[in-house]
């Protein structure tokens, strides 16, 4: 793992989550050279690439050839909220109880949170 410029490790799948971010924020593909001068922290240039190779796998990213011709441009799979929402439909998923995990969520929604999540609701129904 990789350690970051205040000397702390990284927690596990922060770097994933970084090159994600990176890659929602530029708005168009990246080489691996330019996810490593987004992040902008130092990273070795093969880190940056089993990083983007490791998001492939897992199909978060997409990967075609460069505008230079040379090598591969990455770019995200999904938009950032539907990750998200990707995420916690499969957190519900591997649980037996969905009932309890929906009610423990929604019980720690802020009220604000909790209005947006009704009026969705709402806007769902015939």
């Amino acid at each position: 793992m990789a350690d970051d410029e205040a000397g702390r490790r990284r927690a596990r799948g922060e770097l994933e989550s970084e090159v994600m971010a990176a890659l929602w924020a530029a708005g168009e593909p990246l080489t691996p050279a330019g996810v490593q001068t987004a992040l902008g922290d130092g990273l070795a240039y093969n880190t940056v690439q089993t990083i983007l190779t490791r998001l492939l796998e897992k199909d978060l990213v997409r990967r075609g050839p460069a505008d230079s011709g040379r090598g591969h441009a990455y770019w995200p799979a999904q938009d950032a909220a539907s990750l998200a929402a990707t995420r916690m439909r499969a957190a519900l998923d591997e649980r037996p109880d969905r009932r309890a995990v929906l009610q423990q969520f929604a019980a720690g929604l802020g009220e604000d949170d909790a209005e947006t999540l009704r009026a969705l609701l709402a806007e769902r129904e015939p």
